[in-house]
């Protein structure tokens, strides 16, 4: 597979789709995904493997419930965190933003035990990239 650089901001204005994530590059058994992210996912576990998330734009906050009890971590634009395997969480973004995520290639969205899912939230494991920006190159388009 030949690769060439890609630009995020160019990746980000290729698609409008919130919590609808584009694999940009894959990294051994990984796929690198950017999201647009706007109001709330749902909350789902991944069993078997931790997700990594960087704020590229705006913020996220991310609901944890975890043995100690529930809290929120707010991740501004430039922050990373990494949700452990096993951790029932809930992505939420109060403004339009944008992430990039780490996941093993094939991880579905909405976690191993999916529940009802709304029509806003996209339960895949990844779209292809569409070549093709958008005229815009910015994360309101």
């Amino acid at each position: 597979m030949t690769q060439e650089p890609v630009s995020l901001a160019r990746a980000l204005a290729s698609f409008s789709d919130r919590w609808s994530p584009r694999i940009v590059t894959a990294v051994n058994d990984y796929d690198v995904r950017i999201a647009k992210a706007e109001g709330e996912h749902v909350w789902h576990v991944h069993d078997h493997t931790d997700e990594f998330f960087l704020v590229v734009e705006g913020e996220l906050h991310i609901g944890l419930r975890e043995p100690a009890g529930e809290r929120t971590v707010v991740l501004p634009a430039g922050s990373v965190f990494t949700v452990p395997r096993g951790t029932e969480h809930k992505p939420y973004a109060p403004v339009p933003t944008a992430i990039l995520m780490f996941e093993p290639t094939g991880t579905l969205t909405v976690g191993d035990r999916p529940g009802e899912i709304p029509d806003h939230v996209d339960a895949t494991t990844g779209h292809a990239l569409d070549p093709t920006p958008q005229p815009d190159d910015t994360l309101g388009s």
